[in-house]
């Protein structure tokens, strides 16, 4: 288990677990996710850390076929403008490693938006935890564990 499967579990909030063999090196971890279980990218989502860069820091899910647009996320932040965390913030303030940031069971709850696009689908699937491993779950039930804001913030 990981954190973010147990937050989903303590909250009793349906969702599944898919696993994978992670191939050591990759370094698109969403779209090798997408490759090796069969799945569109566009249902497939990514963690990103942003920051204010005045010490905040929001976490953004974003389908990986596409990039997240800074203006617009700091837009929905209520922030004047965002930047992309290090990797070394994101680890530090999640918990978990690149390539299985989870929005879920991070260190710490931060403000969370989730694009608009994972709206568009019947579920979407989201890292778990660690790499190799992804939940699929509703974008409702997502926003519904972390209290999150919905928002036009990628670009494909």
């Amino acid at each position: 288990m990981t954190p973010a499967i147990d937050t989903l579990k303590k909250l009793k909030l349906p969702f599944s677990v898919h696993s994978y063999d992670h191939e050591p090196g990759t370094q698109g971890y969403g779209l090798e996710a997408a490759d090796k279980l069969g799945l569109s990218p566009n249902v497939v989502f990514k963690t990103l850390l942003v920051t204010d860069g005045a010490k905040q820091f929001a976490t953004v899910v974003v389908p990986v076929a596409g990039m997240l647009n800074l203006k617009r996320a700091a837009k929905v932040l209520g922030w004047k403008k965002a930047a992309m965390a290090s990797a070394e913030d994101a680890q530090r303030i999640t918990g978990y490693v690149l390539g299985g940031i989870s929005p879920l069971g991070q260190k710490k709850r931060l403000p969370t938006v989730v694009d608009d696009r994972a709206f568009q689908q019947a579920s979407i699937h989201i890292s778990a935890g660690r790499r190799g491993l992804e939940i699929e779950v509703s974008a409702r039930t997502l926003v519904q564990a972390l209290e999150a804001k919905q928002g036009d913030v990628a670009e494909l």
